[in-house]
C-alpha cells in the first residue's frame, strides 16, 4: 500500500498532479466543493484551513529580543547543531531551506542559501512567523503538528496560493520522557523534493533529535508520566508501555495526582460525583478497574494513593509558573485539563491551572506570551488578554490590527459595545 503521507506515487507526473490538485483547490475556495482526487491528509487539512485567507501571509509574532530569548530557552535549541549537521548541507546547496518550529507552529530557525531565503521572506517564511494551519493553512510544518505525523506537502496542495511554488516535508519532534510535542523539523524547496527520500530524511532527523534529547536528559528507569492537558482521556506511560485511560479512570487518576497524600473513598466520591455521588460499591469497582489498568504495584488503598512518583503535564505547567518561567509554562500547555470532565474536583483543578497561567501571562504583559495564550482554547475568547495584546504590540506590528479587531468583536459579543481600554496608558 502506498504511503499516504507521501505526496506523489511512483511514476506520477508532477506537472499533471499540480494541475489536478490546483483545480480541486480552486473549486474548494470558490464554492466549498468537497475536494476530490486529493490525498485524505490534504483534504482534511483544507477543511481545517477553510477560514484562512489564501492570499495573506502568516503573521510574524516574535521578533528581535523576544525571538532570541524565546528560542534560546526552547528545548530544541539544544539539538540545533544536529539539525545543521543532518540538514544544513542540503539547505546550503542553494535549493532548499531547513526550518525548525515550536509546537504552536512558530518558526524558530530558518536557514539556507541567502537567495532562497530572500524568496521565502516574501511569504513570511521567517523566524518568528506563525505557520500552524490556523494561520498559514496547509503546509508541511503546520500539518505535521496538526496530525502529529511526518508529512510531505507538494505544490498546489498548500492552501495559501503564494506557497504553492514550494514543496516541503516535515516531521514532529517529541519530548522523549513525557511524549509532549516540542515542534517540528522541515525542509522546503522546489518540486524535486516530492520524493520518498525527503520524507525519510526529516523522519530520521526527528528521531535522531529525540534520541539526543533522551541522552541529555535520561529518564528514571521506572518513570511514570501522565498527559491530561488538552485531551478528554488521559494517557499514561509506565514501564515502556502507553495506556490510554477511559474518561472516568482519567478523572480518578488526576484526582489522585492532585492529592499525593491520599484520599478516602468518600473524598474521591465527592470529587468525582459531587452531591449526586453514586453508591460506594460503584466507586470501588472503578478503582479496581483503574488498578488493573495501572498495574497493582502503582495504586494503594486505605487511603487511595499512588505508590510512586508520577510526572503529570499539568504539574509541569504549575511548577514552571512557580519558577517564573511563563513562556516555558505556555509551551508545555496544549490546552485545559480534561476539558470534557464535569467532575467537581477536576473542574476545580482545571480552573486553578488555567487561572494561574492566565494571571501570569496578563501580569507579564509580554506580547509573545500574550499571543501564545490567545491562541489556546482557553485564551481564544479572553477579552482581557486580547486587549492586553493590542496594548503591548507597537502600532506597526502586523498582528496589532488583528488583536484590536478580536478585542472589539469580543466586546460586542459580551454586550460591552466597543471594547474599551485599548489605548496605551499615559506616563
Amino acid at each position: 500500500m502506498a504511503d499516504p503521507w507521501l505526496a506523489l506515487e511512483f511514476g506520477a507526473d508532477p506537472a499533471e498532479r499540480i494541475a489536478q490538485v490546483g483545480a480541486a483547490h480552486e473549486a474548494f475556495l470558490a464554492a466549498g466543493t468537497e475536494p476530490r482526487r486529493v490525498r485524505e491528509v490534504v483534504r482534511r487539512s483544507w477543511q481545517r484551513s477553510a477560514l484562512v485567507d489564501p492570499e495573506v501571509a502568516p503573521p510574524v509574532e516574535l521578533t528581535d529580543d523576544a525571538l532570541e530569548s524565546y528560542r534560546a530557552a526552547h528545548p530544541l535549541a539544544g539539538v540545533l547543531p544536529l539539525f545543521r549537521d543532518l540538514l544544513g548541507g542540503i539547505a546550503l546547496d542553494g535549493a532548499h531551506l531547513m526550518a525548525v518550529c515550536d509546537a504552536h507552529g512558530r518558526l524558530l530557525w530558518v536557514e539556507g542559501h541567502p537567495g532562497v531565503l530572500r524568496h521565502a521572506e516574501r511569504m513570511n517564511f521567517v523566524p518568528g512567523a506563525r505557520w500552524d494551519e490556523a494561520h498559514a493553512g496547509t503546509n508541511a510544518p503546520g500539518t505535521a503538528l496538526a496530525c502529529d505525523h511526518s508529512v510531505q506537502i507538494f505544490a498546489t496542495e498548500h492552501f495559501s496560493r503564494p506557497v504553492q511554488r514550494w514543496t516541503c516535508a516535515a516531521a514532529p519532534i517529541h519530548d522523549p520522557t513525557t511524549g509532549r510535542l516540542l515542534g517540528a523539523v522541515d525542509i522546503t524547496g522546489g518540486d524535486h523534493l516530492a520524493h520518498p527520500q525527503s520524507l525519510a530524511l526529516v523522519r530520521a532527523t526527528a528521531r535522531a533529535a529525540e534520541a539526543q534529547l533522551a541522552a541529555a536528559h535520561p529518564a528514571e528507569p521506572d518513570a511514570v508520566t501522565v498527559r491530561a492537558l488538552g485531551r478528554d482521556e488521559a494517557e499514561l506511560r509506565v514501564g515502556g508501555r502507553t495506556v490510554r485511560l477511559g474518561r472516568r479512570h482519567s478523572e480518578l487518576l488526576v484526582l489522585l495526582l492532585d492529592h499525593p497524600e491520599g484520599r478516602t473513598g468518600e473524598q474521591l466520591g465527592l470529587d468525582l460525583y459531587g452531591d449526586d455521588r453514586l453508591h460506594p460499591v460503584t466507586l470501588r469497582a472503578e478503582l479496581s478497574r483503574l488498578r488493573r489498568a495501572l498495574g497493582a504495584e502503582l495504586l494503594d488503598s486505605r487511603p487511595y494513593r499512588l505508590r510512586t512518583r508520577v510526572r503529570a503535564d499539568f504539574r509541569t505547567v504549575t511548577e514552571l509558573l512557580e519558577r517564573g518561567e511563563v513562556a516555558g509554562a505556555l509551551d508545555a500547555y496544549p490546552g485545559s485539563l480534561l476539558p470534557g470532565s464535569d467532575a467537581p474536583g477536576v473542574a476545580r483543578l482545571r480552573r486553578l491551572v488555567d487561572g494561574q497561567l492566565r494571571a501570569a501571562v496578563l501580569a507579564g504583559g509580554d506580547p509573545a506570551t500574550l499571543a501564545a495564550w490567545t491562541a489556546t482554547p482557553a485564551g481564544t475568547d479572553d477579552l482581557a488578554a486580547w486587549q492586553a495584546l493590542a496594548r503591548a504590540l507597537p502600532p506597526g506590528a502586523p498582528r496589532r490590527p488583528l488583536a484590536l479587531a478580536r478585542a472589539r468583536q469580543l466586546g460586542i459579543e459580551y454586550g460591552l459595545g466597543r471594547a474599551t481600554s485599548l489605548q496605551r496608558p499615559r506616563n
